[in-house]
């Protein structure tokens, strides 16, 4: 059976196998898939399921289409997810739910708690959430821009014990095996350091948008809340028996000891920083201690505009990252303060309304 201690996955499932042929959807490799779905969920495992593929399932609906901009795909979106979530819903026996997210909703931190609050009502009432990203409305400025990154993202929300994430290889080589006969499988991986991220290369598919590195970038996301991940060869049918039977067919990456706290992470990994606080390079003050904050005096320039409540990046003049938080203040009124001659005024400011960024809202970056 699955691993004993998993009571919640997340399996995300990518372009590539739902339209291997480019010719709308297939449910050839998608079977394999559900039987797995349905089994985990009557072994007591509850399932939530990341899907990509509306894109490629409506691509073969606009057969004059001469290139494949940003509206085209929208609308191949629109036209495609119908038929992607009915290609599902044909391989079980038992309801399933749609949910389709952008960036936008997991960044604000409202909308974040809904969709979490959705994710659990439909895994309390056994429905198999189906998420996908909204493609036929989402902007460059909104998206994820792929599913691998958002599974990691939803695993979290979900407070899952594990992320299987299927792809078109059997998980992190030393090389590309599809180039490289010498290639070996990396079984396991117990900390993602640039090395690995070396391993992972580009993409492998013509279909899909995410490459490895993509996967190395879920899997990262992932491990710091606590969630074991895997990289599995989704076109393998054994892989789904061998899952089955508490067996590793592909790169196992053990999670963090001590996970990050739910609203750090979300801070780290799914907030967007809507604007920067640039300090000196030589600022060494402890962001997270009330009594060492951030004040104008240590802002050297201010970028990007952001309101009270927005993330906010704090980083050194060299590039140098050192956190994520929530700002108390607007950019706007960050400029005027950072243009006053007379420091008092900034001081009373800041005494009135408090520190820059909230030491209850900072994530410590590395």
């Amino acid at each position: 059976m699955v691993n004993k201690h998993w009571k919640r996955i997340v399996v995300k499932v990518g372009s590539a196998l739902i339209a291997p042929h480019k010719k709308g959807c297939s449910s050839h490799f998608l079977l394999g898939i559900a039987q797995f779905i349905a089994n985990c969920r009557a072994q007591g495992c509850q399932v939530v399921l990341v899907s990509s593929g509306s894109v490629a399932a409506g691509r073969h609906l606009f057969p004059n289409a001469t290139s494949t901009d940003v509206t085209t795909k929208k609308a191949m979106a629109a036209a495609g997810q119908a038929s992607m979530m009915a290609t599902w819903e044909k391989l079980f026996d038992f309801p399933t739910a749609q949910l389709l997210v952008t960036h936008g909703d997991l960044r604000d931190r409202e909308r974040y708690i809904s969709i979490k609050d959705t994710l659990f009502s439909l895994l309390d009432n056994d429905l198999l959430p189906i998420v996908n990203e909204n493609d036929a409305v989402t902007t460059d400025k909104l998206k994820v821009g792929d599913n691998d990154n958002l599974s990691a993202m939803v695993a979290a929300a979900a407070d899952a014990d594990a992320l299987i994430i299927c792809s078109d290889v059997s998980g992190l080589y030393t090389k590309n095996p599809n180039i490289h006969d010498d290639a070996k499988l990396i079984k396991q991986v117990t900390k993602i350091t640039k090395d690995i991220y070396a391993m992972a290369g580009g993409a492998t598919s013509d279909v899909g948008t995410g490459g490895m590195q993509t996967k190395i970038e879920a899997a990262e996301k992932a491990i710091s809340h606590g969630i074991e991940t895997v990289i599995v060869n989704g076109f393998e049918p054994d892989t789904f028996n061998q899952l089955l039977k508490g067996l590793n067919p592909g790169t196992l990456f053990t999670p963090f000891e001590q996970p990050m706290q739910e609203h750090l992470h979300w801070m780290t990994h799914t907030s967007q920083a809507q604007g920067e606080l640039i300090v000196e390079n030589d600022f060494n003050g402890n962001l997270e201690q009330h009594n060492s904050q951030l004040t104008s005096g240590d802002v050297i320039a201010i970028k990007g505009k952001f309101s009270v409540g927005d993330t906010i990046l704090v980083r050194k003049g060299d590039g140098t990252k050192l956190a994520k938080a929530k700002s108390n203040y607007s950019s706007c009124l960050l400029n005027f303060i950072a243009k006053q001659v007379d420091q008092e005024f900034a001081h009373d400011v800041e005494q009135k309304n408090g520190p820059l960024i909230s030491e209850k809202n900072i994530a410590i970056l590395e």
